[in-house]
């Protein structure tokens, strides 16, 4: 069994055995039937990921690579908060008919601020900082910005990253307000490895912890049988992960620069409903 793997499974029994139902609750999320999608969550998850040890892919299922490094690609690469630049339909029940979600996500990714040292967005701040700052307290992300979330059609769920290099170790703490734990629970995970492995090689250091931080960790009621089922399946040993070791620019990345290697898993989870 991977370390994720075992991550993955406790924290869905934690859930599923010390959880609070929602149900009767004012909730916003429904069904595609229109009745009211209830939960089972818990508040202040902490995951932690040693990135040098192993690459935190979960067994029990496939998490596919590609769509996940794409996406993270369009917000933190292209900063897009258009759907047509991305090559899935993940986004496509929050797009408007211009495929635009707002001012949100990979928007805000690309605001420039003034700061001392000249007119920067955050993605070309946190790069700037790693190579001429490293041991600084103040490298992080944040798209949670009050002033525009009327204008964005999903308030961000995955919204801060903070930096911090110890030793010769890049380190990275994702905060993330809510988690829906069938549907995104490794998809983020593996996203923001992928992201701490391509900013230490850029900047000069070796991948080390990717801390996950979920403040409302959930399980819907129709996704609770899947789980169950999910969490008693075989695992396998961790998957190798390979970067394209001569990108020395964030911004050449492909998703063909990141392969995980001997990844075998269980069948994937198929037609999972969405609560929106």
């Amino acid at each position: 069994m991977s370390i994720a793997d075992n991550i993955f499974i406790n924290m869905c029994r934690d859930v599923l055995e010390n959880g609070i139902s929602t149900e009767g609750e004012k909730v916003r999320p429904k069904w595609e039937d229109g009745s009211y999608a209830y939960t089972i969550k818990k508040f202040g998850v902490v995951n932690r990921y040693d990135l040098s040890k192993e690459f935190p892919a979960i067994t029990l299922r496939k998490t596919a690579l590609k769509a996940c490094v794409d996406e993270l690609l369009w917000i933190w690469q292209k900063k897009s908060n258009n759907i047509h630049e991305l090559n899935s339909h993940i986004w496509d029940s929050w797009a408007d008919e211009n495929g635009s979600i707002g001012k949100a996500y990979g928007y805000q990714m690309g605001v420039k601020h003034k700061y001392k040292e000249g007119e920067m967005d955050q993605v070309d701040r946190v790069i700037y900082d790693l190579k001429n700052n490293p041991y600084s307290r103040r490298i992080m992300t944040n798209i949670y910005v009050h002033q525009d979330l009327h204008e964005m059609n999903l308030y961000p769920c995955a919204y801060s990253m903070t930096f911090n290099v110890t030793g010769d170790k890049l380190n990275a703490i994702l905060n993330q307000r809510s988690q829906d734990i069938l549907a995104a629970g490794n998809w983020n995970v593996v996203q923001y490895a992928v992201l701490v492995h391509m900013l230490a090689q850029v900047c000069g250091y070796k991948a080390g912890e990717l801390v996950h931080v979920i403040a409302d960790a959930h399980i819907y009621d129709r996704h609770i049988p899947i789980i169950k089922e999910l969490i008693t399946r075989e695992t396998y040993p961790a998957p190798k992960f390979w970067i394209n070791p001569d990108i020395k620019d964030f911004y050449d990345f492909t998703v063909e620069d990141v392969k995980l290697i001997d990844y075998v898993t269980g069948p994937q989870v198929k037609n999972i409903p969405v609560a929106v």
